[in-house]
């Protein structure tokens, strides 16, 4: 790589980071359309966002984890069904025109922002305590088979879209776990950042066995972010929810109007 390519990596890196331990969603929504418009070809993208994900994702787990807001359970019961699911989606990378790929990477985004404003419209006006109450009445302790169906729901989800999009699968289950298993949006953003360490060692494997990985710029890009991720995730307890949320939805429309964008450039050519 030249050095400019180096500086354009380690920059991207150190972005993905800070938003992988801000807003969960392991920084793939940002590094996926990078590097498409530097010319790598999809597959090679994700792959490349994959790699960068599974480093930059294990350091703000682990930062979480010495702060005590790690739990193996809530990331063990989302981690085993996204770690079947992701490789699935990596296969299904190569059978369909790179320009629906995007178009639906922009969808997928969009579809989020709806989720997470569905859930603001059920529960606005009311307070914590009430937002759990209402959680633990619509899944409630001994309700197990609900639960875990939507566990089981939200990973697979965020496995297929891991493996199919490159975004580490926190885009997705940041709202789900919010909607259906009643979290609130700082607890589901620090188990999604969890689960995003399995999926994309998954994802990852299964785009390497087919050719797309580039080591290079995936390790260049993780190493970038890991002093982004160990810088969010210190202050992310101490930011209002109002405020995450927005930056949350702030960064999904950005991203969707950029891939749509691509989508249309490369129907073009």
């Amino acid at each position: 790589m030249t050095p400019t390519e180096l500086l354009i990596f380690a920059s991207a890196g150190l972005f993905a980071g800070i938003l992988a331990g801000f807003l969960g969603i392991g920084g793939g929504t940002v590094l996926v359309p990078l590097l498409i418009a530097l010319g790598y070809e999809y597959s090679q993208a994700v792959a490349i966002s994959l790699l960068a994900i599974v480093i930059t994702a294990t350091s703000g787990s682990l930062q979480n984890w010495r702060m005590g807001l790690f739990s193996v359970e809530r990331v063990m019961g989302l981690g085993i069904p996204a770690l079947v699911a992701a490789p699935i989606g990596a296969y299904l990378t190569g059978k369909f025109p790179q320009h629906w790929l995007e178009v639906a990477f922009g969808i997928m985004l969009l579809f989020n922002i709806y989720l997470l404003q569905l859930r603001k419209l059920i529960t606005s006006g009311e307070k914590q305590e009430s937002l759990q109450g209402q959680a633990d009445r619509r899944f409630p302790e001994n309700s197990v088979l609900q639960t875990l169906m939507a566990r089981i729901a939200t990973g697979t989800a965020a496995g297929m879209l891991a493996g199919f999009f490159g975004v580490g699968g926190g885009a997705v289950m940041v709202p789900l776990q919010i909607l259906l298993l009643g979290e609130t949006i700082k607890r589901a953003i620090q188990t999604s950042l969890g689960v995003i360490v399995i999926t994309a060692i998954s994802a990852c494997l299964g785009h390497a066995l087919q050719g797309n990985l580039l080591w290079d710029q995936g390790l260049m890009l993780g190493f970038g972010g890991l002093l982004g991720a160990q810088i969010s995730t210190r202050f992310l307890p101490k930011l209002p929810d109002r405020v995450v949320s927005l930056a949350f939805c702030t960064l999904l429309v950005v991203l969707s109007l950029s891939v749509f964008w691509q989508a249309w450039q490369h129907y073009r050519g």
